[in-house]
């Protein structure tokens, strides 16, 4: 993720990186083709947001069910790591919220396809 470029929202940043642009990276012992088409997300609310682990925990879950459903209509495109990460902004915003902005960080990043 050294390499990925980050796309700022209200209360969510998005970092992204494209597979395809970064093969010098790839590990050696991967089957590069496979590699290149893999998409891996991951969350991160760090304790500066909330010290309450159920507040921090109840905004991941609300983010991960929006990646999920984008995956089940097949809107997320391969070939990217991403990574969300929470700005203190988002404790006590509704799902529909969190959604609307992961929705446009995706759009914006190109991920969505």
């Amino acid at each position: 993720m050294k390499y990925g470029r980050w796309a700022n929202g209200r209360f969510l940043d998005l970092k992204y990186l494209e597979l395809a642009k970064n093969r010098d990276y790839f590990p050696l012992k991967e089957d590069p083709v496979k590699f290149q088409e893999q998409l891996r997300v991951a969350f991160t609310v760090g304790l500066k947001i909330s010290k309450k682990a159920v507040e921090r925990n109840r905004v991941r879950r609300q983010m991960r069910e929006v990646v999920r459903l984008f995956m089940k209509d097949d809107k997320l495109k391969n070939g990217y790591y991403l990574l969300f990460v929470a700005k203190k902004e988002i404790l006590g915003k509704e799902y529909l919220e969190i959604a609307k902005e992961m929705g446009m960080l995706l759009r914006r990043s190109g991920v969505v396809g």
